[in-house]
């Protein structure tokens, strides 16, 4: 039976083992903004120095590109960029010890994988939000990559952000489970 969790941000492993698929979960803390050129520029970076601009360890990436400050908050919008573009990258980094990504729509079996290998979640929020999505967005900070214009990596400050496991530790995985439901 899905249940709700609140998470505060860095991840431990240990934080998602029991999170199972469909759970609602609400962060606080920290992740990071990258899409698919932040993707290539993390894994140029991993190759040629071994780290990215920010601790690895227990990470959160958020495949979002935020949009500039409005209405008295931080952004003015920032909604989930569909994951599966960033399934080239998304292994090596829960291997690099990244713990979380946040998008939307389902991921290929490799990353599926990779989330059973490395103990690591996939969760999803609600696309065509963002403006409501924004709203869980208490600070926005320039962290790197700044070329990369709507792609800089930036690091954002949460509270209660709404998401959904979609992919397990165990690789039970929502999108699937609604597939086979619906046939």
């Amino acid at each position: 039976m899905a249940k709700t969790v609140s998470l505060t941000l860095p991840l431990t492993r240990e934080a998602v083992a029991d999170l199972e698929a469909g759970d609602e979960v609400l962060l606080s803390g920290p992740v990071y903004t990258m899409r698919d050129a932040g993707h290539e520029r993390a894994l140029q970076c991993l190759e040629d120095t071994s780290r990215l601009p920010f601790d690895l360890e227990g990470a959160t990436l958020f495949y979002a590109g935020p949009t500039p400050a409005a209405a008295g908050r931080p952004l003015g919008s920032v909604g989930p960029t569909t994951a599966s573009r960033m399934d080239f990258a998304t292994p090596q980094l829960f291997a690099a010890g990244i713990v979380a990504a946040i998008g939307k729509g389902k991921r290929s079996p490799e990353v599926v994988q990779a989330c059973k290998d490395t103990g690591s979640i996939y969760l999803c929020t609600v696309g065509g939000i963002a403006a409501l999505l924004a709203k869980a967005v208490t600070a926005s900070d320039m962290i790197g990559w700044e070329d990369l214009g709507t792609e800089a990596l930036r690091k954002l400050t949460l509270k209660d952000f709404p998401t959904y496991v979609a992919v397990d530790t165990k690789g039970g995985d929502l999108y699937r489970e609604i597939e086979a439901a619906s046939e």
